[in-house]
Parts: C-alpha cells; structure tokens; sequence
C-alpha cells in the first residue's frame, strides 16, 4: 500500500472519484509540491496498471456529454482539448461517436426533452433565438437546428 502522501495514493484516491486525464491528473498533483520524475513515474505505473488511460477517458466523457446535452461537435473538442487530451485522440473519439450519434437525431431527442412542448412555428423570434443559442453553446451546426425545427413544425 503506498504511502498516504506519496503521489501515488493522491491519484489513485483521485482516479477512485472519477476517471481523469493524464494532464488533469498532473494539474491536480503539481501544487502537492512532487517532483517532475515522482509524478512521471506516478503516471507510468497507473497507466501500465491500466488505472490511467486518455482514450478510454476521452471515450466515456465525450460520450456522457452527449447523452446529457453538455456538448457536440465543436464543443466537444474544445473541453476534450481543455482536458488535455491529444489532438489524435480526440479526432478518434469524435469519429467513432459521430458513427454512433447522428446529430440530427439527437438533437431532436435533446430538443423533446429540454425544451418539452417547444413548437418552432408557434414560437416568438426572441423565444427562437433562445433556443438556438442553447444549442449552438453546446456545439450543434445551425444547419442541424433549423432541420429540427422545420422537421418539429411539420
């Protein structure tokens, strides 16, 4: 059992919470005060132990922020990136999300239950405007939102 102030115990009780970036992982262990080669080591041995893996993270949180409706497309790659997680691993991930979540349908499917009752056509300017900002801060293409409103107000 390591230590309960070695860099080692602080990311497994980390990792224990929720799954993690290497780099997120680096930003929370850094103001501890541990070296550079105590935390490179830390990193190796979690990810040789199969504890840190950043497309297995990237993976789960993409895939979470889409199902809740925290993110698509552009935003995505932004809190991906924010995170730290490679360029090629994100465009991995959102390759194979993209295969699985069409974004018109999920769109449509967030749209039903975010905005419940939302009609496009009975809808004021300024209540359509909300809506679309909604959308667009979490990633989705105009093109997308005006297809499910046209597709709702048929």
């Amino acid at each position: 059992m390591p230590d309960a102030r070695s860099p080692l115990a602080l990311a497994l009780n980390l990792l224990s919470r929720r799954d993690h970036s290497e780099v997120e992982l680096r930003r929370k262990l850094s103001p501890k005060g541990f070296s550079a080669e105590a935390l490179d080591e830390t990193m190796t041995r979690l990810k040789d132990a199969g504890y840190l893996d950043d497309r297995r993270f990237a993976g789960s949180f993409a895939e979470a922020a889409i199902r809740n409706g925290r993110g698509y497309g552009f935003r995505l790659r932004l809190e991906l990136s924010r995170r730290g997680i490679p360029d090629e691993v994100i465009e991995d991930t959102l390759a194979a999300l993209d295969a699985e979540y069409d974004e018109i349908t999920t769109l449509s499917e967030l749209m039903a239950r975010k905005f419940e009752g939302f009609d496009p056509q009975q809808a004021e300017e300024r209540q359509k405007r909300r809506v679309i900002s909604y959308f667009q801060r979490r990633g989705f293409s105009l093109a997308a939102i005006v297809r499910v409103f046209r597709d709702r107000g048929e």
